[in-house]
């Protein structure tokens, strides 16, 4: 992943490097170099960030289907 695919996915995934280094413990300063120069982003941040857009979308349909109440529909109709 390049620098620009992780600004990207930070953008998706509504998150800052700021925020994004908090959430995992992570010192500003590393999150902030990386795809700078010679310093890779890590194999895993591009995997971890697609499961946590993936779990934000999932989350949000949660919410809208629990407040249409069309889950009650449904099990009126059982």
């Amino acid at each position: 992943m390049d620098k620009e695919e992780f600004k990207n996915l930070l953008k998706k995934a509504k998150l800052t490097k700021s925020s994004f280094s908090r959430l995992l413990g992570l010192k500003y300063q590393s999150v902030n170099t990386w795809g700078n120069n010679s310093r890779g982003i890590p194999y895993w941040v591009k995997s971890w960030l697609h499961l946590y857009i993936l779990n934000m979308e999932y989350e949000n349909l949660k919410t809208v289907l629990k407040n249409s109440n069309i889950c009650d529909e449904l099990n009126k109709k059982k």
